[in-house]
């Protein structure tokens, strides 16, 4: 068995676990799994990013490389990402802001 017929077999597999392992749609997760290998085989390869950035091996002019100084937290994410809801259910209605005040200056 070859590469591509292994990673076929492997996108095929994925696809009917996401979709709760139906039956009797083996020839469709077979058919979309072909193209997916097909275009992940087209596609550009990009070389293995190095652990941290491009400087991580560089030195600093005081002395320290990269890799030794600290990182910025990571950027939480927004409060106002979408909620995911199941089929059928409706998004509660906002209610609408109040005007604010004009501020006296």
């Amino acid at each position: 068995m070859s590469t591509d017929d292994k990673r076929i077999r492997e996108f095929a597999y994925q696809i009917w676990e996401s979709e709760g392992k139906p039956e009797g749609h083996e020839e469709r997760h077979w058919e979309m799994a072909r193209k997916l290998a097909e275009a992940e085989a087209l596609a550009p390869k990009k070389p293995p990013k190095a652990a941290g950035s491009k400087t991580a091996g560089k030195t600093a002019a005081d002395g320290k490389s990269a890799a030794d100084k600290p990182k910025a937290a990571a950027k939480a994410k927004p409060a106002t990402a979408a909620k995911v809801l199941p089929p059928g259910e409706k998004p509660a209605e906002k209610k609408p802001k109040a005007p604010r005040k004009p501020s006296a200056i």
